[in-house]
């Protein structure tokens, strides 16, 4: 994975020389999230928090709620990494906090312990105190309590000239199963698929901030095994997962495709760029481009305007029904307009008819006891639920991205009834529609 890392230093993404001295003016957090998240997990770092002279805690909330985060910067106690982690933070990355005991009382697999190096020794308290430990022992100390580690070579931090690649394979095999993600110094294609080849993920700043390198080339770089070492199979999926069909990336394509946010291929019989949609209109946004785990396949993820196949329909298989399928036909009532006649159409206009329908239909599921009731009951209210989520305009895939984020959280609230909810219902589901 390449993991491109926003800095935050009052407010504003900055790119640090060594950890000390401002290079880069990154501007907008929020818009280099926007153009980072195509590719997966971006590292969003304090360093206000990490140097101990304030924090960005309201702004990185709302990037966590936006997009797959990886957060660090000032985590130096459990309340402070439970927080972060029931903020939906994809993972955590702890410094100088990074102790066995503390490790061990968070779910390994969200924890990265950030091993700083300067020249062979580790630093701690934003890079400013050396410690005097050697890394790839801090490495093996906490090998058994964490999910992956974070190794940056501050004395390349930043200076886009290169890093010590023979530490990298040290870490990486300290590191065991445990994934190791590089920083400092990263600068070129080549050495990303360097590090990829050494089993390392490559966490690039100031390459990108520059120009010196770009999101997507950096990317493509990690490609491996194609059909004549030129060609990627990429199985194109809508916003829910469900495939629309398989076309061929080469690295320019997959580049472009990066840079740009569209979904942009390769087309084999004419042997060039093929920008999807460019003439029938049936564009795509590329929302997320992903690699399988032996780095010879793609995945794009997109959301798809009108239908994908060059025959009109929505994909090049079968469709069965799904929620998604339910979710396209609401919006088109909602696109029909007032006039219509149908229920739907009534229920879109009628918020008051439609609370009443979800609070009958919410009952009658609870009292639902039999499975083909309850299978039934739940399809009423799964429709009453989608209906007033698309008269505000909110998609089955915003309803999973709440669930997914509800999902990283690991502090649990006791499960209790609100006073409003504890009235049983009165009736049975098939008496009240009798």
């Amino acid at each position: 994975m390449i993991i491109p890392s926003i800095d935050i230093m009052n407010g504003q993404a900055v790119q640090l020389r060594r950890g000390r001295e401002t290079v880069i003016e990154g501007g907008d957090p929020m818009a280099r999230l926007e153009e980072m998240a195509v590719v997966g997990e971006v590292a969003v770092v304090d360093l206000d928090a990490a140097l101990g002279r304030g924090a960005n805690t309201d702004l990185i909330r709302e990037m966590v709620r936006r997009a797959p985060c990886r957060v660090g910067g000032g985590i130096r106690d459990l309340e402070a990494a439970r927080r972060w982690l029931d903020a939906g933070a994809a993972r955590i990355v702890l410094g100088t906090a990074a102790t066995p005991e503390l490790c061990a009382a968070l779910p390994a697999s969200r924890v990265i312990a950030a091993v700083d190096s300067e020249r062979g020794t580790v630093v701690v308290e934003g890079w400013r105190t050396r410690t005097g430990e050697d890394p790839i022992a801090k490495i093996e100390q906490l090998r058994a309590h964490v999910g992956g580690f974070l190794l940056t070579q501050v004395e390349h931090e930043g200076c886009m000239g290169g890093f010590d690649s023979e530490l990298v394979g040290r870490a990486v095999a300290a590191a065991g199963a445990r994934r190791l993600t590089a920083a400092g110094g990263i600068t070129t294609t080549e050495q990303i698929a360097d590090l990829a080849r050494l089993g390392a993920e490559s966490q690039i700043g100031m390459a990108l901030y520059s120009g010196r390198l770009t999101l997507g080339a950096g990317f493509a770089a990690l490609l491996e095994k194609g059909v004549d070492d030129r060609l990627w199979p990429t199985v194109v999926c809508d916003e829910l997962g469900a495939a629309l069909g398989l076309v061929w990336s080469t690295r320019q394509s997959v580049a472009t495709a990066v840079d740009e946010r569209r979904g942009i291929y390769w087309s084999r019989s004419r042997d060039r760029l093929w920008r999807k949609g460019e003439t029938s209109g049936n564009d795509q946004r590329l929302l997320r481009a992903d690699l399988d785990c032996d780095r010879d396949a793609l995945r794009f993820t997109v959301r798809q305007r009108n239908g994908f196949c060059h025959t009109g329909g929505r994909g090049c298989w079968p469709t069965p029904f799904s929620l998604a399928a339910l979710e396209r036909r609401l919006r088109r009532r909602a696109a029909e307009g007032p006039e219509t006649a149908s229920s739907t159409a009534r229920l879109l206009r009628d918020p008051d008819l439609l609370a009443a329908k979800l609070i009958e239909e919410a009952r009658e599921l609870a009292a639902a006891r039999a499975p083909d009731e309850v299978a039934h009951e739940a399809a009423d209210l799964l429709y009453f639920t989608l209906v007033a989520a698309v008269r505000s305009d909110v998609g089955l895939r915003e309803i999973e991205h709440q669930l997914g984020l509800r999902g990283r959280r690991v502090s649990r609230r006791p499960m209790q009834a609100k006073p409003a909810a504890n009235a049983a219902p009165t009736r049975g589901p098939r008496e009240a529609r009798e």
